[in-house]
């Protein structure tokens, strides 16, 4: 069709434009229905109806529709075999890890004979966990496959290397000093060090850093951070970090055999690397901008008023997408933060001690990293929302999903899930940026996840408010995983989704360099004001807070169309540096018009 069009735009149409043929014969090529048939001609004596034309590259799309889809649930799988506390989706195999924790002795997925012999609980008295706490969860055919891990990964934390293999750190009793690497390919499995961290990382946060290296914060009773070292070597000692101990919240008075109640509200920090190198902390209801380089602390910003946004208060946080120029400017001047929802300081204690489940919060803060002064700027979601996740969608919207409406993290101290997802409108005027969608009908409260998966859906799973896999109780432990379609993926705009030719397309880029993706389109022309080019980092994701999540929007530097019948080259600008763009693996989408195509793995480094 492509060459048809082509033969008569350049050779046919000049011939007869001078007769006035040729918008007859444009008319009568392209008035058919969908299987071909003719269909009725436009009465040119007809009045036409006046409406504005539109500009140049803003022609409808996923922005401007017309409102009607709000999304879509689909049941996908009855059995992850585990609890997913934790996931991330893995680069190059296209399958998610996801796993509990292993002091639960317990899953849904026996340990298979060749990942035998069983892990050895206590010797003495000949205890085994034969059971699997780790799977490889495929995306297209939900099918399992077991891992074995013998340190214990209960609220720990995790990252990919440059090559796409997943490094996990702490977790509890045995797995608190440990650092664990898992290869990402079929046939892999983990590898631990269990005392290669100075200090236990119960709770704790890790992000990637502009080189590639790993830094670690946080952690119950671990006011300090570090480097996370390489296969095989440990730490001898932390870098103590006053901040962390400074936003622990106590209640002080006379609690059995301890003079205070432990609320801290400040485990989990959220922590970004901001595009100018300096790494922003959150936590409890404070931040800072920290240079990794001097290891000093940069500026503090304003307190977020409100309430805590940590665990166990478990508001959800990211960093909004940092758009990019086509003539490749280093310099970045723009980079938010957004934290949203949490609970009041004190509703750990009224919950644990009282059983009253306070209301969670509703606000949300905004605040510029870069600008000198910045002051958060806060508005009202939809409804409380305490423990969810907050997923950045490759459209640069961002989606708000799981969660209660009351009570904090920990077992059983959260009530009202909120079955509502939110998308906050990143580019939207405020008071106008949030749109409630369609309702799911599984609660997702305390231990559930949320990964961003190369389609655009987003799948969901987990949720188990218990100590250990129990299905007798109201919020029982949940196995079950879903998938969520964004309205970007209305079927009426599926005809505006481009296809990435992965084979066409260049998969290893290099910063600030320009690289070419070619796409398969049903337009006929592609323009570059309607494309919008994104890379995605997947995030590890666990009780809410999704680490080295990150959404880049490219420079677009041109469109060559038809470079072959009914492909169109896409000329994009890779990120300028490790510190706008951590070397690793992203997921590239092309935006058409605000519908996403399946998304392509890249590698910058």
């Amino acid at each position: 069709m492509a060459v048809m069009f082509k033969v008569l735009c350049f050779y046919v149409l000049p011939l007869l434009f001078v007769s006035g043929q040729a918008q007859q014969i444009l008319e009568s090529s392209f008035n058919q229905d969908a299987n071909g048939n003719p269909q009725p001609q436009t009465d040119p004596t007809a009045v036409p109806d006046v409406k504005p034309k539109p500009k140049p590259g803003n022609d409808v799309g996923a922005e401007n529709a017309e409102p009607g889809f709000t999304g879509k649930w689909e049941l996908v799988s009855d059995n992850s075999g585990v609890s997913a506390m934790h996931a991330i989706l893995l680069p190059k195999i296209n399958k998610v890890l996801m796993y509990d924790a292993t002091i639960w002795r317990i899953s849904k997925f026996a340990l298979p004979p060749e990942k035998r012999p069983c892990h050895v609980v206590d010797a003495a008295k000949k205890i085994e966990d034969c059971w699997c706490h780790s799977v490889l969860f495929d995306i297209d055919n939900y099918q399992l496959k077991a891992l074995k891990i013998e340190t214990d990964t209960w609220c720990s934390s995790g990252g990919l290397t440059v090559d796409g293999n997943l490094v996990g750190t702490g977790g509890f009793m045995n797995g608190a000093n440990t650092v664990r690497f898992l290869d990402t390919c079929d046939k892999c499995d983990w590898r631990e060090y269990p005392t290669a961290l100075a200090d236990p990382r119960w709770y704790a946060t890790q992000i990637t850093l502009p080189d590639g290296r790993f830094i670690i914060f946080g952690g119950r009773d671990a006011f300090s951070y570090e480097y996370i070292p390489l296969e095989g070597q440990a730490n001898k000692k932390s870098i103590f970090f006053p901040f962390l101990r400074d936003t622990s919240d106590n209640i002080q008075g006379n609690f059995g055999n301890q003079k205070f109640f432990r609320l801290e509200n400040n485990l989990y920090p959220f922590v970004h690397l901001s595009p100018d190198g300096n790494i922003f902390v959150f936590a409890n209801n404070r931040s800072i901008l920290f240079n990794p380089n001097t290891d000093k602390v940069v500026r503090e910003l304003p307190v977020l008023t409100g309430g805590a946004r940590n665990y166990p208060a478990s508001g959800m946080s990211v960093l909004l997408p940092i758009r990019l120029h086509a003539r490749g400017n280093a310099e970045v001047k723009s980079a938010e933060v957004l934290v949203c929802g949490g609970a009041q300081w004190d509703a750990f204690f009224y919950a644990e001690t009282k059983k009253e489940l306070l209301p969670a919060l509703r606000d949300c803060g905004r605040i510029h990293l870069i600008k000198a002064n910045a002051q958060w700027k806060k508005e009202l979601m939809p409804s409380p929302r305490v423990m969810a996740d907050m997923m950045i969608l490759p459209t640069g919207d961002v989606l708000m999903i799981n969660g209660a409406q009351a009570g904090t993290s920990a077992w059983g101290d959260a009530e009202e899930p909120n079955l509502v997802p939110v998308l906050y409108k990143t580019k939207g005027k405020k008071g106008n940026r949030f749109q409630e969608l369609t309702a799911g009908t599984i609660p997702r409260m305390y231990h559930s996840v949320a990964v961003v998966l190369p389609d655009g859906k987003v799948l969901v799973a987990g949720s188990n408010t218990n100590d250990g896999y129990r299905y007798d109780v109201k919020y029982p432990t949940e196995l079950r995983v879903e998938k969520f379609s964004p309205p970007y993926l209305d079927p009426s705009l599926a005809q505006l989704r481009q296809e990435i030719n992965v084979e066409k397309s260049d998969k290893v880029i290099t910063y600030g360099k320009q690289f070419t993706v070619n796409v398969g389109s049903k337009e006929l022309e592609l323009n570059r004001n309607d494309i919008k080019v994104t890379m995605y980092a997947p995030a590890f994701t666990t009780h809410g807070v999704s680490m080295n999540q990150r959404l880049l929007m490219l420079g677009t530097v041109d469109v060559i169309n038809n470079v072959w019948p009914g492909i169109h080259s896409i000329i994009a600008m890779a990120p300028p540096s490790g510190t706008v763009a951590p070397p690793g693996y992203y997921l590239l989408y092309v935006v058409y018009k605000g519908v996403p195509s399946v998304a392509m793995w890249i590698q910058i480094k």
